[in-house]
């Protein structure tokens, strides 16, 4: 009975191995190909390169603008990830602590409904043209954080109810009023849900290719999604130069990701227990 549940466990393990070997044949793709010349990158094959160059990346971002499209994803990324923590984090406390009242419970419904309903691309074309904000760097951090919000008030919110009310008493108590008691003691009771929910809202925010497609008309604000996009149109033939560009962009998600992976864990499954 027991060697046949180490047979069970190996063939699951072994099932595990190729499905993520499959998964990440992509990646190993673009990867190699990034360091060929374009005549080996023809082929886009899994072989390593003969002849290894880095002179792919610097045609890319020359030609393709990546610096300019790294800088908006980086202003984009960051002040969406800052407005919709710490918006998130407000809501998600406050209604917590109102479980109790019939109002902030639907305000909570309705707000956390945000995470399934689908967006309506026309009517939120009329409100971007009517405040203005439209192809505008404004209304598209605005716009993320719009969209980031209810998921975010929903991973926090489970957090927020571990967190003993006597703190907040206690705190009253001594003096604090209610912005010093939230950002002086409960803020930081919520570092790994804050940080999970910021790390995920910048990965969201920086893979977004729908948003400013719509909303960005002009090439010089577009994030780098759209500039590999618009760099996959021009050189549709040089995989070489393609698979650096995507690799480029692909980059410091990678790193955040993988710097960040305990907390996005962490938070995740605290949140998960109450909410």
């Amino acid at each position: 009975m027991r060697g046949k549940k180490h047979i069970q466990i190996f063939l699951k393990n072994i099932l595990a191995w190729l499905v993520s070997l499959i998964m990440l044949l992509p990646l190993a793709l673009i990867v190699i190909n990034a360091f060929k010349p374009e005549e080996e990158a023809l082929a886009l094959t899994l072989t390593l390169p003969v002849n290894w160059t880095l002179e792919n990346f610097t045609v890319v971002i020359e030609k393709g603008k990546l610096l300019v499209s790294f800088l908006n994803s980086m202003l984009y990324s960051v002040g969406a990830t800052l407005l919709t923590v710490t918006f998130a984090s407000m809501a998600a406390y406050l209604m917590s602590r109102r479980n109790d009242s019939r109002f902030f419970r639907a305000v909570y419904m309705y707000l956390v409904l945000g995470i399934v309903i689908p967006i309506n691309y026309v009517a939120l074309m009329k409100v971007m043209q009517i405040t203005h904000l439209n192809n505008n760097r404004l209304g598209i951090i605005l716009l993320y954080t719009a969209l980031q919000l209810p998921f975010m008030v929903f991973l926090i919110y489970g957090f927020v109810a571990k967190v003993p009310r006597e703190l907040d008493e206690a705190a009253v108590m001594d003096g604090c009023g209610p912005i010093k008691l939230f950002f002086s003691i409960i803020l930081p009771l919520l570092k790994p849900a804050v940080i999970s929910s910021a790390v995920l809202c910048f990965l969201n925010t920086w893979n977004e290719f729908i948003m400013p497609l719509y909303f960005l008309n002009s090439t010089t604000k577009w994030p780098m999604p759209l500039a590999v996009y618009n760099f996959f149109g021009q050189y549709s033939k040089s995989w070489n130069l393609i698979c650096a560009d995507i690799l480029l962009t692909c980059l410091p998600v990678i790193i955040i990701y993988v710097a960040c992976q305990k907390y996005i864990v962490g938070g995740q499954t605290a949140g998960a227990v109450k909410g």
